[in-house]
């Protein structure tokens, strides 16, 4: 058999080192994060608990606006969240509405799968929830609701 020569065995370090370096960039954080949209968030300025879960979607790779106003209750109300699913703080992205403290990986399944929906919705502030941790855990669930303001499970966490 013949024996490979320098030339052939440096090709093949350079092509196992091409398919390294690119197989690390595809599934880099920052390279699924640059992906991800901004997310608007609209919350009383001075609500921790809607700061702790602006940090949860940052740590998971969005980008946040978010948007102090002292009359959150008519933003969810022009907005159209249902009354009986407001929360804390209301966001918006991609043209869905996000109520209260809904997981980012809920958010992302939503973006991915597309669903014809109004929006996704944890209504109350159940502990454990993003942004709302430390204070023990509880069941919650995630629901998507349509302008109508009916529900589905989405979720159980």
């Amino acid at each position: 058999m013949k024996r490979p020569t320098g030339r052939t065995i440096a090709l093949a370090v350079a092509f196992i080192t091409v398919a390294l370096t690119t197989a690390a960039v595809r599934t880099s954080p920052t390279i699924t994060a640059a992906k991800k949209p901004t997310i608007t968030v609209y919350k009383d300025p001075a609500c921790g608990c809607c700061k702790k879960w602006i940090e949860h979607l940052v740590k998971n790779g969005y980008r946040v606006d978010a948007k102090d106003t002292p009359n959150i209750t008519e933003i969810k109300r022009t907005l159209g969240v249902p009354d009986a699913l407001t929360a804390c703080h209301t966001a918006v992205v991609n043209g869905y509405l996000i109520e209260g403290h809904v997981p980012a990986a809920d958010i992302d399944r939503l973006l991915a799968q597309k669903p014809r929906i109004a929006g996704l919705a944890v209504p109350g502030m159940p502990a454990g929830s993003p942004g709302m941790e430390g204070m023990g855990t509880q069941r919650y669930q995630v629901l998507t609701f349509d302008k109508n303001g009916k529900t589905k499970v989405f979720a159980s966490h």
